[in-house]
């Protein structure tokens, strides 16, 4: 799964679409934006459909604010 679109941002919490990019289902969900969040949990999702996670080709987004800065 990958970010396809952001919804809304309030601080470090978000509401974003994923994309499988196996089977191009698109599932809603919330996160977090950090490092740890965007190299470590969003690979590891699986597809609802596919029951497939993100593949070696995966690239992290960067968080919106550096880690350690109080939002």
């Amino acid at each position: 799964m990958h970010i396809k679109r952001i919804i809304w941002q309030y601080r470090r919490d978000f509401r974003a679409e994923y994309e499988c990019e196996h089977c191009g289902n698109i599932l809603t969900d919330r996160g977090y934006d950090d490092t740890f969040f965007h190299t470590s949990v969003i690979p590891d999702m699986t597809c609802p459909l596919c029951d497939r996670q993100a593949d070696d080709s995966y690239r992290p987004l960067a968080p919106k604010y550096p880690d350690g800065m109080q939002v």
